[in-house]
């Protein structure tokens, strides 16, 4: 947890930086959005500047988002917006991940590019009008904050004000990272040279998403340590194959294509940053909360009543804490081999909901959901991701506490360094 002292400085920086509010880096072929988790949605929430005059805007990070959206009439008027037509190549490559095309229009002679909008959290729908307009940037040296850059040529769109419902509190919109061509990702690709990599790194604090190269930020230390799986991309979505689940070492009675998603239209592993918990298909989940009741169990947890929206819980007597969070039973998430795992341990398994009680933060997402498990926020937390999206590999560190230290830890030594 960030101390208030650590906090006070990182956020003293950034506002001392003016209503810009630039995205800070740490190389030139890197830029730095930071990341705020909002306690009461628990969506992780960045900041971006655009417009002239420049001004910032909170935006619920969304990893499988096609792009950037946002309420472009939320009292601000950008002198440089630019409105993009139906018959422009930019339209095209906007529409090339837009599920709703058929319904937004095509190519018409004076008439403005319509997208289909998703908001994900709440399921709302609606047409918006994409744009072009002036993003700040700072490519920065290695220690130092170099100039503010500006993107001058930037695509999304903007959104009526009712699809805002359900996001945090001041967002204005979505910050899509997901696989397309005009994901802020790829367009930052395009436009400065970054190499085609996003680097997730998450806390119940202050995060950041990096697009470029990571390892002037998170040392090589740690980004050579990163073990790698084969990522699949599925429209705009990221995906990882889990061919099969661990619990204490012991691998859990679940047929490897009800993992995989073979059955026509069903899907895998999915990786996202507006689930708050980790979900299962409830055919999984059945099979897993099963056997994680019986291995907490054969630790001498003791079951309570359950609280929701979870259905194990336990009490947080007589449990031993770690520097990996409460001593509970260890999950497996086995890719493309045994060698390759991605560890899930107290910390990243388990909620807090009193000072007696904790619940285990996996959920059963029903029998509709298209995903066959969906990895969440609380899983994500303290793992530095990386999302190459050129060779189609994901990077990932399981926890940063086996190395001390942790998502927060990393960006305030690095903001800490600057304002010395």
């Amino acid at each position: 947890m960030a101390s208030p002292f650590h906090l006070l400085l990182f956020f003293s920086f950034l506002s001392s930086l003016g209503n810009t509010f630039p995205v800070l880096g740490f190389h030139s072929n890197s830029v730095f959005f930071p990341v705020i988790k909002d306690a009461a949605t628990l969506q992780y929430v960045a900041r971006i500047s655009h417009g002239t005059p420049s001004r910032p805007n909170n935006l619920v990070v969304d990893l499988g988002g096609p792009f950037l959206w946002m309420d472009c009439d939320a009292g601000h008027v950008s002198l440089s917006n630019r409105l993009i037509s139906s018959c422009s190549v930019n339209c095209s490559k906007a529409k090339f991940h837009d599920h709703g095309s058929k319904s937004t229009g095509g190519c018409l002679f004076n008439t403005n590019c319509n997208v289909f909008l998703y908001n994900g959290i709440t399921g709302l729908t609606a047409k918006g009008e994409l744009v072009e307009d002036i993003i700040a940037v700072d490519s920065v040296g290695r220690l130092e904050v170099g100039q503010i850059q500006t993107v001058d040529t930037f695509l999304f769109s903007c959104a009526p004000t009712f699809l805002l419902q359900g996001l945090a509190s001041g967002s204005k919109g979505t910050l899509g990272l997901g696989k397309a061509s005009i994901s802020l990702p790829s367009q930052l690709s395009s436009s400065i040279g970054h190499p085609q990599k996003i680097f997730l790194c998450l806390s119940s604090s202050d995060g950041v998403v990096l697009t470029g190269n990571g390892h002037p930020l998170f040392g090589t230390k740690i980004t050579r340590s990163l073990v790698y799986a084969p990522l699949i991309t599925k429209q705009h979505d990221y995906f990882i194959n889990v061919q099969s689940i661990k619990i204490n070492g012991k691998r859990l009675a679940v047929d490897k294509s009800m993992l995989l998603g073979d059955e026509e239209g069903k899907l895998g592993t999915k990786l996202s940053t507006i689930v708050p918990y980790t979900t299962m298909k409830s055919s999984i989940y059945a099979i897993f909360s099963k056997a994680y009741g019986k291995a907490a169990e054969s630790m001498n947890m003791t079951r309570v009543a359950a609280v929701a929206p979870f259905e194990l819980c336990f009490s947080s007597k007589g449990v031993e804490n770690t520097i990996l969070g409460p001593l509970v039973p260890e999950i497996d998430l086995v890719l493309q081999s045994e060698m390759v795992k991605w560890r899930i341990q107290g910390r990243n398994s388990m909620v807090k909901v009193s000072n007696q009680v904790m619940c285990l933060g996996f959920l059963d997402g029903g029998l509709e959901q298209s995903s066959s498990i969906v990895i969440g926020g609380l899983q994500l937390e303290d793992n530095l991701l990386e999302f190459d999206v050129g060779s189609s590999m994901l990077g990932f560190s399981s926890s940063l506490l086996l190395k001390e230290t942790t998502c927060s830890t990393i960006i305030q030594d690095s903001k800490l360094k600057q304002c010395i």
